[in-house]
């Protein structure tokens, strides 16, 4: 079962940026699957239940009144995974490395609990849109239109980014900023 940890926690890291929340949520999402094993119930999938759970967790969690209540001073920055000499690092954890960076992180929390985690199964951990439907308790049709607005502000951050830090001018052979705008929404 231990197995399925670091992709439980990149989950649950690429939808609050901590490092801690993500390690609770993954903890939780464990203690949940026991109580149900103890319980008598019959889980098939343990990976699909688990993932499941860390979703919901997360969405929760965003929701929730102790997150809405925190401010941040200036731009908000995701809390780095830190490795230290020896241990596993952020590669280790399915991939986060590869399928996450910074800018990503920022990005995200542009978007609501929903698409963020619409966006992260279906882009960055390669779920099927059924399978995505499942975890979140959407319908298929709508985990799309979810998809695809997530997709747009996701762009739209980008083009504010690159107007924010690089003189327009200086993008013409790109095209026009629209341009850029039309291939980063591809």
């Amino acid at each position: 079962m231990t197995g399925y940890r670091p992709l439980l926690f990149s989950i649950a890291y690429g939808m609050t940026g901590s490092v801690g929340d993500a390690e609770d949520i993954a903890q939780d999402a464990f203690l949940g699957l026991t109580r149900a094993r103890n319980a008598d119930t019959v889980i098939t999938d343990p990976k699909a239940y688990l993932t499941t759970a860390v979703t919901r967790l997360g969405i929760d969690h965003l929701r929730s009144a102790r997150v809405r209540r925190e401010t941040y001073v200036g731009e908000w920055l995701p809390e780095p995974v830190v490795a230290h000499a020896g241990d596993p690092g952020p590669a280790e954890h399915a991939e986060l490395a590869d399928s996450l960076s910074m800018a990503f992180l920022v990005l995200l929390e542009s978007l609501s609990p929903v698409e963020r985690a619409v966006l992260m199964l279906r882009e960055v951990f390669g779920y099927g849109y059924q399978d995505v439907a499942r975890i979140t308790g959407k319908s298929e049709v709508n985990c799309r239109q979810i998809l695809a607005r997530a997709r747009q502000r996701i762009a739209d951050g980008v083009v504010r980014a690159i107007h924010s830090v690089v003189d327009p001018d200086r993008l013409t052979h790109l095209g026009s900023v629209s341009d850029v705008a039309r291939l980063l929404r591809k």
